[in-house]
Formats: C-alpha cells, sequence, structure tokens
C-alpha cells in the first residue's frame, strides 16, 4: 500500500488539471513523478474499476442505484497538441470521446474511452458487456439494465438484436427520422453525467499523451461522482 496522501492529490490534479510537476511537496504527498506513477500502476491492476464497483454496491444498499433502464451517450474530448495520427493511442495527443452508461439516477455503471473517428455504436456493446456485477442488496447481483436508451448514433439493427440476445430491450432513436420522440426524458440524466465529468479539467481537455492514464482520470471521476452521491444519501439520513 502507498503512504496516505497521494490519493488525495491524484483527484486534485483531476479536478484541476494542474501539472504533475506542480503539485505541491510541502503537503508531503510525495513528488508529481511518484504521484504518476501510483496512478499509472493502480490503473494497471484496475483499482480504479473495483474502487467505482465497490461504491455502486454501496449505493445500491442505500437506495440510490435504480437499474431499471440505462441511457448511453458520448462526448468529444479535445486535445491540446493534437498530433496527425488520430488512430494511434499512445503516439500523440489524439481528441477522443468518453462513452459512458449510466443508470436511472445519472450513476457512471460502465465507461469506455473512444476514438473520435469512429461510429458510436461501435461502444455499445462492450459498454454493456463491462458491467460488474452490482450486489448490496438480498438477491441476484445487478448485471443489465431492462432497457437502455440511445441517439441515432446507436442505430443499428443487428446491435438491437443482440441487446435483446442479452435480454435488454433497445429502445433508440432511428436514423432520418423527426425529433422529438419522447426519448429526452430519459436521456437526460446521461448528459448531466457527462456535465459533472467535464467539471474536472483533467478531462475536458486532452492533456495526457497516453490513452491509459486519461482513462485513469475517467475512472476516478466516475469513482468521485459516485462518492458524492453517496455521501448526500448518508447526510440525508
Amino acid at each position: 500500500m502507498c503512504r496516505n496522501g497521494w490519493r488525495s492529490m491524484a483527484s486534485c490534479s483531476c479536478c484541476t488539471g494542474i501539472r504533475w510537476n506542480h503539485l505541491p511537496t510541502t503537503l508531503e504527498f510525495g513528488s508529481g513523478a511518484t504521484c504518476w506513477r501510483r496512478l499509472d500502476a493502480w490503473q494497471k491492476v484496475g483499482v480504479w474499476t473495483r474502487l467505482r464497483a465497490l461504491l455502486l454496491d454501496k449505493l445500491r444498499e442505500s437506495g440510490e442505484l435504480a437499474l431499471p433502464y440505462a441511457a448511453i451517450d458520448s462526448s468529444s474530448v479535445r486535445a491540446v497538441g493534437a498530433g496527425k495520427n488520430w488512430a494511434e493511442p499512445y503516439g500523440s495527443r489524439a481528441p477522443i470521446e468518453h462513452h459512458v452508461l449510466v443508470d436511472a439516477n445519472g450513476l457512471p455503471v460502465s465507461v469506455n474511452l473512444g476514438s473520435e473517428n469512429c461510429n458510436d455504436v461501435t461502444q455499445l456493446l462492450p459498454l454493456v458487456d463491462a458491467i460488474a456485477p452490482i450486489r448490496g442488496a438480498r438477491g441476484r447481483p445487478m448485471r443489465k439494465p431492462k432497457f437502455i436508451y440511445g441517439d441515432r448514433g446507436y442505430d443499428s439493427d443487428a446491435h438491437r438484436q443482440r441487446l435483446r440476445d442479452r435480454g435488454i430491450r433497445p429502445v433508440i432513436a432511428w436514423r432520418r427520422t423527426e425529433q422529438g420522440g419522447g426519448l429526452g426524458k430519459f436521456r437526460w440524466v446521461v448528459d448531466r453525467t457527462h456535465s459533472w465529468l467535464h467539471n474536472f479539467r483533467r478531462l475536458c481537455i486532452r492533456f495526457d499523451r497516453r490513452s491509459d492514464i486519461h482513462e485513469a482520470f475517467l475512472k476516478l471521476a466516475c469513482s468521485l461522482v459516485c462518492w458524492n452521491t453517496f455521501k448526500r444519501a448518508e447526510s440525508a439520513y
């Protein structure tokens, strides 16, 4: 285990976007290089994924998690100093997209990174399959929503059928149809979650050259969103 302190600095860097070498050493958090190495090491062993899974269990136990349906959407993130080769994840700061699947209350249940020049529907099934079993209450763990709401970017008959094969009913807008189908009253929660995530400066602009480091910040931010929701629920009692 690491000494106490650096975890707060990782969240500080996520919130403010401060450079690693500008992290204050007077607070005994270690150097910026040390904090970066810990973030990298914990990302490789899946700490951030397990942390969010633990928080989701607690949120289900407190009644804050609701998964009768899920909403999915993506948001583009511009990059500082973007290179020409956008297909190479480690060679340049390429513009990317955050793909997020949330529950009915907007809690991030599954997240992923994708290239900006790829169709959103390519991330639909990976997000669904990445949902970890959510415990915290009697009975079977939650493994999937009953419905999934998505916009026209996820319009695909083949993917609709694959969702049905998984026991999930797709409610996805069709291309070349008029807007105003009523999906907005279900999908607004995922837009709000993207707004929450973009309050973290490290996520609204891509500064990191390595995509796995940016993914670590994304998963850390999702854990902070879950933690803030859990704290509000605890203080209400």
